[in-house]
């Protein structure tokens, strides 16, 4: 039997630090919604242009995740949120300063690669360096610390906004606004010089001191010494090239990642994300306010339940949960559009949206990227992730350029009453349940060489 003799204080630390590439993902993302109107006054900004401005972070995301992808496993985990955190730093600081529309958009477009390469690589990091038995949990983290980013950002952009009037947030507030990311980022950048690169990319370099060194540290010195022997065996048999992804028993493997990670975006999260508040002052009859808070409500129950399934993931497993989760949002998604059919909108959208919610937070939302984080082969992880995560940037756009336009489309209004885009989420949600039904293999409690293993006996 192994003695399990490392440290939780040194495990929890590392995850954490990696976890604020999530909190900046999250903070990123969110600190357009309270600024972006501000943005649009200051430099009388077409709806066009005011859409491209607040998208253009959303388009860099694409690359960002390309590039990490690349440089990961070229150069190490550690190393690209390194160069994650510079360029959400140069993006807080050139968005607070812009001497006009352009600069602020080149800006943005800055802190977008950033997003794109921590989305993908901080889960990354805390999978490699996260024992099986709790590795579920560990990578979950990120998805609470995105969430939270989100949360953060919004209270930090209300208490801004109050400062002043108008003519303020107008001229000055939104610059404060952008800049306070300065702050995580900062930290975040300090913090990385202390954490050490990850034992299964050390190992790939032949580094294996290194991360006998650092899986000792983990979860001791028998858990290390068995560890690394079983990374070196599998290590030995992997290929440096995607081309492995072909060979029989792998050829699946990329499939399933970029089919999960697109229908994370396509069953519809972003759109409440987005553009909650405008749902529940247009369809729910509420005034801007009430929709506002409405909208607060539901990134409460987001973070409530993404701690749930902090707390069940390696528990119950990944296949359980996210089943469960894509059945409670398709309920979900067919009730708003019900409800929406039959106008009674109301306190039932805001109910049919929470259980949305939760649902998502419970299981697509954090055990999707628990998932991505775990089915790739060592050597070309960085890569094989970070093409999954280009097709999760690229569904999160064409899920944000075509909801408004169901939703607003004349004809559509007026025979399905803006119901349309929720059954559309809702079957895509049947999809996705059915996928990982029969697709999805359980990975709880196995060493990332032993799901490896499993692919090559298919």
């Amino acid at each position: 039997m192994i003695k399990r003799q490392g440290s939780v204080g040194f495990l929890v630390g590392v995850c954490g630090v990696a976890a604020l590439g999530g909190l900046l993902f999250g903070y990123d993302t969110g600190v357009i919604n309270g600024s972006i109107r501000f943005v649009q006054l200051r430099y009388e900004l077409s709806g066009t242009m005011k859409g491209f401005a607040a998208s253009s972070a959303l388009i860099a995301c694409i690359f960002g995740a390309a590039l990490a992808g690349l440089l990961s496993d070229r150069f190490g985990r550690k190393n690209v949120l390194i160069i994650s955190a510079v360029l959400f730093l140069i993006s807080a600081i050139g968005t607070a300063i812009p001497r006009n529309v352009m600069e602020f958009i080149v800006y943005r477009f800055i802190g977008g690669l950033g997003v794109g390469a921590a989305s993908m690589t901080s889960p990354m990091y805390i999978a490699e360096i996260s024992p099986a038995r709790i590795r579920g949990r560990m990578v979950s983290v990120n998805q609470f610390a995105i969430v939270f980013g989100m949360l953060l950002v919004y209270f930090v952009n209300y208490f801004i906004a109050g400062l002043g009037d108008e003519v303020w947030n107008t001229t000055v507030g939104w610059r404060w606004m952008f800049g306070s990311e300065a702050i995580p980022a900062v930290l975040f950048l300090i913090l990385l010089f202390f954490v050490p690169e990850t034992p299964r990319w050390l190992c790939k370099k032949n580094r294996r001191g290194d991360a006998l060194d650092v899986l000792t540290k983990v979860d001791g010195a028998d858990y290390a010494a068995a560890e690394l022997e079983i990374m070196d065996q599998m290590i030995s048999h992997e290929s440096a090239s995607l081309t492995q992804l072909f060979r029989p028993g792998l050829r699946i493997v990329l499939w399933i990642g970029i089919v999960l990670a697109v229908l994370q975006q396509v069953t519809g999260i972003n759109v409440f994300l987005y553009f909650g508040s405008e749902i529940f002052e247009t369809l729910g009859g509420t005034t801007i306010d009430a929709a506002l808070l409405q909208q607060v409500i539901v990134g409460a129950v987001n973070l409530i339940f993404t701690l749930l399934a902090i707390w069940t993931v390696d528990r119950l497993g990944r296949r359980p949960l996210m089943i469960l989760g894509a059945a409670g949002m398709g309920i979900s998604l067919f009730g708003m559009g019900l409800a929406g059919y039959f106008q009674s909108m109301g306190t039932w959208l805001l109910i049919f949206v929470l259980g949305y919610i939760a649902c998502f937070a419970l299981s697509v939302g954090p055990v999707t990227w628990v998932i991505l984080s775990e089915i790739f082969p060592t050597k070309i992880r960085g890569r094989a992730m970070g093409i999954a995560t280009i097709c999760l940037w690229l569904a999160n756009s064409i899920v944000s350029q075509t909801f408004p336009m169901m939703d607003e489309n004349p004809w559509l209004v007026e025979t399905f009453h803006h119901s349309f885009p929720f059954w559309i989420y809702g079957s895509l949600c049947v999809v996705l349940l059915l996928f990982v039904w029969k697709y999805v293999p359980e990975t709880k409690g196995k060493s990332l060489e032993e799901i490896e293993r499993h692919w090559f006996r298919i």
